[in-house]
């Protein structure tokens, strides 16, 4: 699935990349169209609230698909897959040695706030990004920046390691052209641009809503204090903000100005149900029309119902067991062995996803260039966990700290605590001794473990676009205090990602994200365990909605008969 994106960025390496507008953009159309439609309001379910509407400070499923309706950027992916398409760029070209890029821009587009879309908004945003001081470096904070661009202008003492950036500079050389200059070439630059961090954002409201303020609390975690992200978020996409109370709803209304395919619907409201069953319930009451994150063994009970519907969303994820190397005897390889080999992770898929999973041998899906068929693989054995930490020279039951998230649903998790539950009851029979963490996801749990605080953890990723890079680049081509940084393991596979990230010679660049796997599958910084093809819910009634595998869709194609 992310072939596409692979080969455009590919061929940077050849000439100037050219890439004409599709007729396309953000809102599945470049035509200004007609209000159209049926009108109406759609309720749809999400597993919690939003942290922030900001996509530059956010990383959950949760936020991003609310700030999709708001936002856009330069460039998109083809509804339903991970082809990169324009947005508010209707083309792009690339120089010869990759490190200058020149986005044209798409004309008579407004933010939301009646302001212009232009070069000097693009290079705004950028130039805010990459100045990006004190609490907003933290790693709660802008992780996309720091795994896409690496460090900012000034890093932060506690930052060096993010070396210095991939960003260098953007000029707006007219009102329609912008030009974004790298400090060297990424096969990967183009294909991030779509994800929601590097949604534009209307200046006028990032400057009058405090957007760039916000602080760290006790525990590491950040908050934005301005209200930007809370009352005033600004983009360019076809709903607009109008109130949000959390623990309660979310409410957008239609961007009559759209410049793309106008919403249908009038009003899209998101509500927060943290429970599986509710949010069935609720479906079937006629509470919501629609939501995410079926639970597995309530597919065939929709399936059932003639006014339900399910829609599939292609597999393109990966849950993990993580494992922080900062905690000793957790820096140890043979304890992490043992933690691979006591971990019976067939009995949670078999138990948990109901024929919808599969077993995961590596940090990415099978469909992304690079997967490695012939990487370590652990299978449950607790007699050979046990003779590894008897190796170790540890005392048994090893005490470990596993900590799992409460309140939340994910595509690739349906039910945390159950996945916990077996895990820990599997790590017990294998010379461990589980000591059970919680806290609710969003931002506590979260944040607890991008600030390192987790020595044991359950997380997992659905991807974002089409490249290796999104899947173990971003897990492991820099240090993260998820997995440890004090005593931070393996130079050598950041180097492979390192140089896979700039190869342009794309069988060359599939052998060493081969490498990386294999590499990273015997150093064992965490444990993958499934690949999972999460299901939506809908009302009968409910038309033209595109489930996408890495969970962007845009609503504004969205009937409700």
């Amino acid at each position: 699935m992310r072939k596409m994106a692979l080969r455009v960025a590919l061929l940077l390496g050849a000439s100037a990349l050219v890439v004409a507008a599709a007729g396309c953009g953000g809102g599945g159309s470049s035509s200004s169209g007609g209000s159209g439609g049926k009108g109406g309001t759609l309720v749809f379910a999400g597993a919690a609230d939003p942290v922030v509407l900001d996509g530059a400070l956010v990383s959950d499923g949760e936020s991003i698909r609310v700030i999709q309706q708001i936002f856009e950027g330069l460039v998109s992916l083809k509804p339903g897959g991970t082809e990169i398409t324009p947005a508010l760029a209707t083309s792009w070209d690339a120089s010869p040695d990759g490190k200058t890029w020149t986005f044209h821009l798409r004309d008579g587009v407004k933010f939301q706030d009646g302001t212009d879309f232009n070069a000097a908004a693009v290079c705004t945003n950028f130039d805010r990004w990459y100045n990006f001081t004190g609490s907003f470096q933290n790693s709660s904070a802008t992780y996309y920046w720091q795994t896409v661009f690496g460090g900012f202008k000034k890093n932060a003492p506690e930052n060096k390691a993010l070396g210095g950036s991939l960003y260098q500079s953007c000029a707006a050389q007219d009102d329609k052209t912008a030009v974004i200059k790298l400090t060297k070439p990424s096969a990967s630059f183009l294909g991030a641009l779509s994800l929601s961090a590097f949604g534009i954002a209307s200046p006028k409201a990032l400057k009058q809503y405090g957007a760039d303020q916000g602080r760290v609390d006790s525990d590491g975690i950040f908050h934005p204090t301005g209200t930007f992200g809370t009352e005033h978020p600004v983009g360019t996409g076809p709903f607009t903000f109008d109130s949000w109370t959390r623990g309660d709803k979310l409410t957008l209304v239609k961007n009559n100005d759209y410049w793309g395919e106008k919403a249908k619907i009038d009003k899209l409201i998101f509500r927060p149900i943290s429970d599986n069953a509710a949010r069935l319930q609720a479906l079937q009451s006629g509470e919501i029309q629609g939501y995410d994150l079926v639970e597995p063994q309530d597919i065939d009970t929709i399936k059932g119902d003639s006014s339900l519907q399910i829609l599939d969303r292609p597999a393109f994820n990966v849950a993990y067991v993580g494992i922080n190397q900062d905690y000793p005897p957790l820096d140890n390889l043979k304890v992490r062995q043992a933690l691979a080999y006591g971990l019976d992770r067939q009995a949670v898929v078999d138990s948990f996803y109901a024929g919808r999973g599969v077993i995961a041998n590596e940090f990415m899906p099978p469909e992304v260039v690079g997967y490695n068929d012939a990487v370590t693989k652990y299978s449950y054995d607790p007699a050979k966990a046990k003779q590894l930490l008897q190796q170790a020279g540890v005392q048994m039951p090893l005490k470990i700290d596993f900590w799992y998230p409460t309140d939340v649903s994910r595509p690739y998790m349906p039910d945390p605590k159950k996945n916990y539950e077996a895990f820990a009851a599997s790590l017990n029979k294998s010379g461990f001794k589980v000591v059970p963490h919680s806290a609710p996801w969003s931002p506590d749990y979260l944040g607890k473990v991008d600030e390192g605080k987790a020595p044991v953890y359950l997380l997992g990723w659905t991807g974002d676009y089409g490249d290796a890079d999104n899947f173990i680049g971003t897990f492991f081509q820099s240090e993260q205090k998820s997995w440890g940084t004090v005593k931070h393991p393996n130079k050598a596979v950041e180097k492979i990602l390192n140089d896979a990230e700039i190869e342009t010679d794309a069988a060359k660049r599939t052998d060493l994200y081969k490498k990386a796997n294999k590499a990273i599958s015997d150093w064992v910084p965490g444990v993958p365990y499934v690949h999972t093809k999460p299901a939506l819910a809908f009302a009968a009634n409910v038309k033209g909605y595109q489930p996408s595998p890495v969970g962007l869709e845009i609503f504004n194609t969205v009937t409700i008969g």
